[in-house]
């Protein structure tokens, strides 16, 4: 009974900040001098909303008869989408059409695996990597409550993973607006699609990976590792796009607000089942 009302108290007693905030602030350093950590975090983003959409831009205006093909073949998608966007799509030329279903739409599942990578890879280094360097134990004798010390963790990996999301995703639509204007006329993505995805779809989805890896990386011994098993949480991703690539699903705001809100149940039940599977005394074992 003693304990369990000493563990009552302790979850009664105000957070930390001072402290969480400098444990963030710690590993963010960490990350920025860490190659196998950095590189990631700096190459992904930059193929995915930079060198992707521009090369996909280039082949469509260079390649006129090819992108007729391509659109011939996807009739079946077609039928799937709603009446308006179809009737929208149709009035286009055919480089243009392309550019919009595919820049707009049809990769858009895509650009979830920024913040879940960001947040994964940091994630992983958190106790994988502190157990690589050899600074796992000082960290356990540091005064700080457990509570403390799990919040500090996670917000270090999920913070930067939301601001790269939602940067990058403003920096993907900027670029496609400039490179596909002579093409569409003007600006084209869905703001019913991108905006829920950036800020409700993606911070979710990044939290998720999140919780995935934590599990994993306070229970293995080095950052790859944890980043590798931790990867598995990209199969729902990769699900979404291929269904809506074969028109099973189309995005729009009714279906991301579900997708995000059937995330943030999930999130819960993650981050509650790593945060009891989280002690000290687990990790000293582990060494």
């Amino acid at each position: 009974m003693s304990a369990r009302r000493a563990n009552a108290r302790r979850a009664s007693e105000p957070l930390n900040l001072r402290a969480i905030e400098a444990l963030v602030r710690k590993d963010l350093g960490v990350v920025v001098r860490t190659p196998a950590v950095l590189i990631p975090l700096a190459i992904v983003p930059a193929i995915i909303y930079v060198v992707l959409p521009i090369a996909m831009i280039i082949a469509a205006r260079v390649g006129g008869p090819m992108i007729a093909n391509e659109l011939a073949e996807l009739e079946r998608l077609f039928a799937a989408l709603p009446d308006a966007l179809r009737t929208e799509l149709e009035g286009m030329e055919p480089a243009a059409r392309m550019v919009t279903l595919m820049l707009g739409y049809l990769i858009a599942p895509l650009y979830l695996i920024v913040p879940l990578m960001v947040a994964s890879v940091v994630a992983a280094d958190a106790f994988a990597g502190e157990k690589e360097r050899g600074t796992l134990e000082a960290l356990l004798h540091a005064p700080l409550r457990e509570r403390d010390l799990f919040l500090g963790k996670l917000l270090a990996a999920w913070l930067p993973a939301v601001a790269i999301g939602v940067l990058g995703t403003a920096l993907y639509a900027a670029i496609v607006t400039v490179a596909a204007w002579p093409l569409v006329g003007g600006p084209f993505l869905p703001a019913g699609v991108w905006i829920p995805l950036a800020l409700w779809v993606g911070p979710a989805v990044a939290l998720a990976g999140l919780g995935a890896t934590v599990l994993i990386s306070a229970r293995v011994g080095t950052f790859q590792e944890a980043y590798q098993l931790g990867g598995v949480v990209v199969i729902p991703i990769v699900a979404l796009v291929v269904a809506q690539a074969a028109g099973v699903v189309v995005l729009d705001v009714r279906l991301l607000t579900l997708v995000g809100a059937v995330l943030w149940l999930l999130d819960a039940v993650l981050l509650v089942v790593a945060f009891r599977g989280f002690s000290r005394e687990r990790l000293t074992r582990e060494l």
